[in-house]
């Protein structure tokens, strides 16, 4: 929060008096220093810092005199007192403005994360008590979102007009870096392995799988003449699988290497629809996922292959921060999909 992280700015400016030119500081100046420090931030006293930090965006006493409707001579009284407090110098001074010292960038570091906090905090607050005008934005990749989460949203649009939604379209590795930088509010993601730091909310299996057309097989067979036909499809076929930075990708290459199979050839395809499209066209054996391409195995215009043991099912769920998944908005629109086994 806002005040560890200026307490946290606290502990750079001690551990540099312990290094340098500061290793030989007396000791009881040193404590009362910090003594002051902390009292000023335990008062909330803010506009040090904030007089601080504005400068040090702008490079320049006038811009931020300009920007935060005060005098000239009060920015420099007030960097000063700040300097003073701290013991140490934070700007070097320059006909063209100000330029932030070793101690000044370190200070500036810390409290830009401070006052980062704080801006996501108030904006927070705003969305929850915006009488009732509310926003979601939604991050997910193509494919879920067509497949999975596209009738869902369309009943929650129908049903509250209200909320202004926008979609967020990208990998689900993507989909976890904005939520954590906070361009996104809630995010659809193929699970990856290891512990999440977000609210996570299972929401179905899917089991990938390779599908191509009988013809695909047919020809391949009586091109290569092989009475083995799973030997065949590993050494002759052509596999179109996912890109490598793709969670599917890597679920489907750890499950091959698992098992000692090798494909020989493959071509990478950018998204799931290409991948079924190219197969039912006769291009080659495609990794897609069952449930999207439900139809087209119950028709018989693709069929599934096997190359060994079945490629273990994986979970998709809904991700978002911890302390705003109460929020109207994301609790209202997680209701809407059923509790998964």
């Amino acid at each position: 929060d806002l005040t560890s992280s200026l307490v946290g700015s606290e502990m750079c400016i001690r551990d540099r008096f312990s290094m340098d030119g500061y290793r030989n500081r007396p000791a009881g100046r040193t404590v009362t220093t910090l003594l002051f420090i902390r009292e000023v931030i335990m008062n909330q006293n803010l506009s040090l810092y904030h007089i601080f930090y504005v400068t040090a965006l702008h490079g320049n006493i006038s811009q931020a005199a300009k920007e935060l409707y005060i005098s000239q001579p009060a920015i420099s009284k007030s960097i000063r007192r700040l300097e003073d407090a701290l013991q140490v110098t934070l700007f070097t001074r320059s006909s063209r403005g100000v330029t932030l010292t070793e101690d000044g960038n370190l200070l500036f570091e810390q409290v830009r994360e401070a006052f980062h906090a704080l801006d996501l905090a108030e904006q927070t607050l705003q969305r929850r008590h915006s009488l009732g005008i509310a926003q979601l934005r939604i991050g997910v990749s193509t494919t879920l979102c067509r497949y999975i989460l596209l009738p869902y949203l369309q009943k929650f649009v129908q049903n509250y007009p209200h909320v202004k939604v926008t979609i967020h379209c990208q990998s689900s590795y993507q989909t976890m870096a904005l939520l954590e930088n906070h361009q996104i509010d809630l995010g659809l993601i193929g699970r990856p392995a290891g512990k999440l730091s977000c609210h996570y909310q299972p929401l179905q299996r899917i089991q990938d799988t390779f599908v191509c057309t009988r013809s695909y097989l047919e020809n391949l067979q009586i091109r290569e003449g092989s009475d083995s036909l799973t030997e065949t499809l590993k050494t002759n076929a052509t596999f179109m699988l996912p890109d490598d930075a793709n969670i599917t990708r890597q679920h489907i290459d750890a499950a091959l290497k698992e098992h000692g199979i090798e494909l020989n050839t493959f071509l990478e395809v950018s998204t799931m629809d290409m991948l079924i499209e190219f197969s039912k066209i006769g291009l080659g054996i495609a990794c897609v996922i069952r449930e999207f391409v439900q139809n087209e195995l119950e028709t018989g215009l693709l069929t599934e292959i096997t190359l060994g043991p079945e490629i273990p099912a994986r979970e998709i769920g809904f991700i978002c921060r911890k302390p705003e998944q109460d929020l109207p908005p994301i609790r209202t629109f997680l209701q809407m999909f059923p509790p998964f086994s």
